[in-house]
Order: C-alpha cells, then sequence, then structure tokens
C-alpha cells in the first residue's frame, strides 16, 4: 500500500523528502559560506538570500525549484523573496504601479506577523536581556 499523501499513490515519498533535504541543505550551505568565506553579517547573509529569491522568483526559477523540492524551497528565507516578487507582479497585473506595493504585503502579511507576535511572545516567556 502506497502513500497518498505527497507522491500521488506513486510510493516516492523518501524521493520526494530527499530531494527537499538537499535542495533545503544547499541553500543553509550557501548561507553558512556566505558567514565563513564572505564574513558577511547576519544581516547582510539575511539580505542577499532575500535578493536572490526575489532575482529567481523574477525570473520565473524559483517556482519550478518549490515544484522539484517542495519545503525544501519554500521554508528557507530564499522563499520570502520569491514570495514578495511574486505578490508583487500578480497585484500590478490587476491595479497597477500601486498594486507593486499592496500586492508585496498581501502575500507576505501572515508570515511577517506571525514572526512578531511570536518574538514578542518568547520575549515575555524567556525575559530577553536584548
Amino acid at each position: 500500500m502506497y502513500c497518498t499523501c505527497c507522491c500521488g499513490g506513486k510510493g516516492e515519498c523518501g524521493l520526494i523528502y530527499f530531494w527537499a533535504f538537499v535542495v533545503g541543505g544547499l541553500i543553509c550551505v550557501i548561507g553558512q559560506l556566505m558567514f565563513d568565506v564572505l564574513k558577511l553579517t547576519p544581516a547582510h547573509t539575511t539580505s542577499a538570500l532575500v535578493v536572490a529569491g526575489a532575482i529567481l522568483g523574477g525570473l520565473e526559477l524559483y517556482e519550478p525549484l518549490i515544484d522539484f523540492a517542495g519545503a525544501g524551497a519554500t521554508v528557507p528565507i530564499t522563499s520570502f523573496g520569491n514570495s514578495l516578487v511574486h505578490g508583487a507582479l500578480a497585484e500590478a497585473e490587476r491595479s497597477g504601479l500601486v498594486g507593486v506595493l499592496t500586492g508585496i504585503f498581501e502575500v507576505t502579511s501572515a508570515g511577517i506577523s506571525a514572526a512578531i507576535i511570536f518574538g514578542f511572545l518568547m520575549a515575555l516567556i524567556f525575559r530577553s536581556k536584548g
């Protein structure tokens, strides 16, 4: 009996998980190399990965990566850049130039809100000193 959760009953779940792990791991390796080799700060590294995801999304190269790697491509920060561009382009088609700004916030607002809320709650729970 094959699972029907992620491979459509083809019995390839292990392969899907493998490629998600490999692609997500490679994105993390790139980020770590930016820290270690290029001596970039965390802010610079994060920004560079978001911009890279945005560029790949704008060139329509990130969606095939998501189709191939699933969570391996949607979980890392590069996916945030892709989401920004994807939302901006979709809303720009509907609303013009103003849609570029509203589309960015429409697609990413849930993630941004969750980061703020959970960050606040963790600061309350763990009594952060920073």
